[in-house]
């Protein structure tokens, strides 16, 4: 759960907001490894990880990165995949009855095609969730 702190260096209600965040995460998956708040190069790399979280079975070894508001998720991954060649896959809605998912103005065709792949495999999940019931 990133943040511009790390642990408990850091406080004010943006980073308060990710800290209950991933209390709540916690709470509903003890299953899931979550940590936050974390900042990205403690997320990342071990070597940061240890001097700002040490101990941490996530901090350095980070899969999945979950920002704290559009704003910087929507942001992040645009210059991430414009300035790198990124492969950039969403963002993906979760959570509604129906597949649904967006695409910006500016995507790219390659965002189109993955984005509706996407959509599809969760359209055939819920079929699938459907007919168990």
């Amino acid at each position: 759960m990133l943040s511009y702190s790390t642990g408990e260096s850091g406080s004010g209600p943006d980073v308060d907001k990710v800290r209950e965040a991933t209390h709540i995460a916690q709470e509903m998956r003890p299953d899931l490894l979550i940590e936050g708040p974390i900042q990205y190069d403690a997320a990342i790399d071990e070597k940061v990880a240890a001097q700002k979280l040490p101990g941490s079975k996530v901090a350095g070894r980070a899969t999945v990165f979950i920002f704290p508001d559009l704003n910087t998720g929507n942001n992040t991954y645009k210059a991430v995949q414009r300035s790198t060649g990124a492969l950039a896959i969403g963002p993906v809605l979760q959570g509604l009855r129906l597949p649904v998912n967006d695409l910006s103005r500016g995507c790219l065709v390659d965002d189109i095609v993955n984005t509706v792949a996407i959509t599809a495999i969760q359209a055939q999940q819920n079929e699938t969730a459907g007919e168990r019931k």
